[in-house]
Parts: structure tokens; sequence; C-alpha cells
């Protein structure tokens, strides 16, 4: 019988019952309790950030990205269920391309951690065919695409056999030159970056780049800074990219304690996203113009290496991703 790695046992010990989350937390469920018990998206925290929420604080920011709340039920006609509008974009079932020259691959519907403002929380993941020979004929017989972004869910989230079976396919296709990993998965089970995945990256000849999901710098801490260390050290670079969420980073000091934790240790800041209009998550909503004001203060305290770019998924006939700040 095969031996589940050690990531595996990890991930096994998210907490995915609210009852026994609360009980960790020393948080009592009364009639004023924010928590929303029978969610529509599953409750999934990794043990590692749990361990970092303050107890008995039910406003700890890193709580707030993960418990389900009674303010998921709040309508705004302004958020859908699909507010990229992937469905638009969707060239197989696990294909999307909205720009030239890249297309993303959708390699599963599970992750590390389950985001209440995630926007692909009702996409439409396809269950049934788990190969991705569709997918590859595609990015085959488009010789305009030289990179392909592997995202979810969490590519990560898949095993190394798979994994590595998918990267193989994809470096024998001549014209890709870059593979982008998109994950959140190091923050909450760092220990995915073992030496089985590292030599996944080593094998192959595409330029890759590793792409982090962060958005407190309480997320982080030296373990998992130094997973992203050991990739560094292949010679992929390794960007974090965060969304602005009310109530968790939309504050001058959180984001300059973010970045400047992610700079000394090398990441290269990327974007800093609005939120998208994905309904149920219209609490989390920061205006724009107090988005762009924080990026000025921070163009003040930090170089200009170390700031974000502040952008937003504008569903529209070009579906394209603009510019802020």
């Amino acid at each position: 019988m095969h031996t589940p790695s050690n990531w595996r046992q990890i991930q096994r010990r998210n907490f995915t019952d609210w009852k026994r989350l609360l009980a960790y937390l020393h948080l009592t469920k009364d009639a004023h309790s924010p928590i929303l018990t029978e969610p529509r998206f599953a409750l999934n925290l990794p043990e590692r950030i749990a361990k970092k929420i303050e107890k008995g604080n039910w406003q700890d920011p890193l709580l707030l990205q993960f418990l389900p709340t009674m303010k998921e039920w709040d309508k705004d006609p302004a958020f859908s269920m699909d507010p990229v509008q992937d469905l638009q974009i969707r060239k197989t079932p696990k294909l999307l391309q909205k720009y030239h020259g890249r297309a993303l691959l959708v390699c599963t519907g599970a992750c590390a951690m389950n985001c209440r403002f995630c926007f692909r929380q009702n996409f439409d993941y396809e269950r049934e065919d788990k190969s991705f020979d569709a997918e590859i004929q595609a990015i085959s017989e488009d010789a305009s695409l030289s990179e392909v972004i592997l995202s979810g869910g969490d590519p990560l989230s898949l095993g190394d056999e798979i994994l590595s079976a998918l990267i193989q396919k994809l470096s024998q296709i001549p014209h890709l030159k870059r593979l982008r990993f998109h994950t959140r998965f190091p923050i909450g089970i760092p220990e995915r970056i073992d030496n089985s995945f590292l030599s996944i990256l080593r094998s192959t000849r595409l330029q890759t780049f590793f792409v982090i999901h962060c958005n407190h710098p309480r997320e982080l801490d030296e373990e998992i800074l130094a997973s992203l260390k050991k990739i560094q050290q292949l010679g992929c670079p390794v960007l974090c990219q965060s969304v602005l969420l009310k109530g968790i980073n939309d504050n001058l000091e959180t984001l300059q304690l973010l970045c400047e934790r992610l700079i000394n240790a090398g990441v290269v800041i990327y974007n800093l996203n609005q939120l998208d209009r994905v309904q149920g998550a219209s609490h989390f909503e920061v205006p724009v113009d107090a988005g762009i004001s924080l990026i000025h203060a921070l163009r003040t305290l930090l170089p200009g290496y170390g700031v974000f770019s502040y952008v937003a998924d504008i569903p529209s006939n070009q579906l394209s991703k603009t510019s802020l700040m």
C-alpha cells in the first residue's frame, strides 16, 4: 500500500469542522456569534495558520480570511458567481486563456485552504476526467503560447507523480518557454516543498516562476521562508501576490510589514489585487480610492521594488487585468 508523504499527513490535520476550530481558539458560539455553521463553501484551515490566530478573538485578521460567517448571506447585485468570467475564456474543461501568449491550467479543485473571498469557489471543476490530454493537445496546437500558468484550486494539491508527468508533457512542447505556479500551499503547509517536489522543478527546461498568495505578515514564519528559499536557490524567482481585504490588510502598517518581510527574504513583490466581486464576499471589499492611497503611502516608505502593483480584473469584452496604481 502506498505510504502517504509527510505533507499529506499534515494536510489531514486541517480544521474542517467549526466546532473543533472554535474549541481550539477558545471561542464560544452563541446567539451573537458570527459563524455560519453550514456554509456552501466548506471550512478548510491548515493547523499551522490556526496556531497563529489569537485565542478568543473573533476579529483576528487570519481567522477572518477562513471563518465562514453570516455576512456571506449578504446579497449585492454587483457581486456574482463568476466575477472574472472564467466560463467565457474556457478553451477546454481545464484550460483558460484571457491574455495573448499565456494560458492558465486549472489543475485541480483542491486547495491547501479555503479562503472565504476565493473568486473561483463556484467554478465548475472537471472531476470526471483526471487527465490533461485535451489541455496538452490544445496547448501543443497553439504556437502563440509561450507560458502556462498552473492554478486551481492549488496545483500543489496534486501528488508528485501526476504533477511530474504533467510538467514533463509541457516541457516537451517546443514553443513553451515559461511555467508559472500560482499557489497558497507554502503558507499553510510548507512541508509540501520537499525534496521530491524540488526535483520536479529541477527537471524541467522551462523557466519557472513561483507565485505565492499571502495577505498578512503573520501568515509568514521562518519555516515558510526557508521553504521558499529552496525554490529560489533553483533559479526560480518567487513572487507574492495579495488581495486587499477589509479588516485584514487595509492599513499601512500591515502592508508595510508584509512587504518588508517578503523583500528581506528575497521574495519579489508582485500584485495587490482588488477584491474580485464573488457572491458572498462583499464584506471584504475595500474602496479603490483607499487602495490607491495605501499604495501612495507605501511608496514613501519602501523602495520601488518593494511596493505592490495595484490591479483589478475587469470583466468586459476585453476581459483584462487593469492597473489601478
